[in-house]
This record gives C-alpha cells, structure tokens and sequence, in this order.
C-alpha cells in the first residue's frame, strides 16, 4: 500500500527540493505551480512511480490532470496498485 508521503518524498527526491516538499499536502499544485516540475519532471516522475510501485503506467493514462496536484499523482498511484497493473 502507498502512502501519501511516499508520494511526497519521492516527488521531492526527483526535484531535489530538500526540506520544502513537509509543507506539502494533497492539494499541492505540481503542473504549472512548482517551476521545478516540467515535461522532463514528469517523465522521470512517471519513471520513478514504475519503478518504486511496481505498475505500468500507459500513455493514454498520462494527462495534465493526473499530475495537476500531489493528491491527484497519489490517487492515480492508489488505483494503479488497486487495480493490480
């Protein structure tokens, strides 16, 4: 089972923002609210959750939506490992 701040921690480990990302909570902007958090942020982020969470994460499934908040990234994750892909 995934953790919000499993979420969290990893988004800050990617972006390398240290200490800022404890402030965070679900309704943190990502896309277009964190200047560190671009195209190539979200590859790696899409890259890191495969990889940490053990699901496949198809092309179709990326949007702006899904990455629009840190809630939105950790219930997009949930159902993932919910639904077992």
């Amino acid at each position: 089972m995934v953790e919000f701040d499993d979420i969290r921690q990893l988004v800050g480990e990617l972006l390398q923002l240290g200490d800022r990302v404890r402030k965070w909570g679900s309704d943190t902007p990502l896309m277009g609210g964190i200047p560190e958090f671009d195209s190539m942020a979200v590859i790696a982020l899409i890259q890191a959750l495969e990889e940490r969470f053990h699901i496949q994460i198809a092309d179709d499934e990326v949007s702006a939506e899904t990455f629009e908040t840190l809630g939105t990234v950790y219930e997009f994750v949930q159902d993932k490992i919910a639904a077992g892909v």
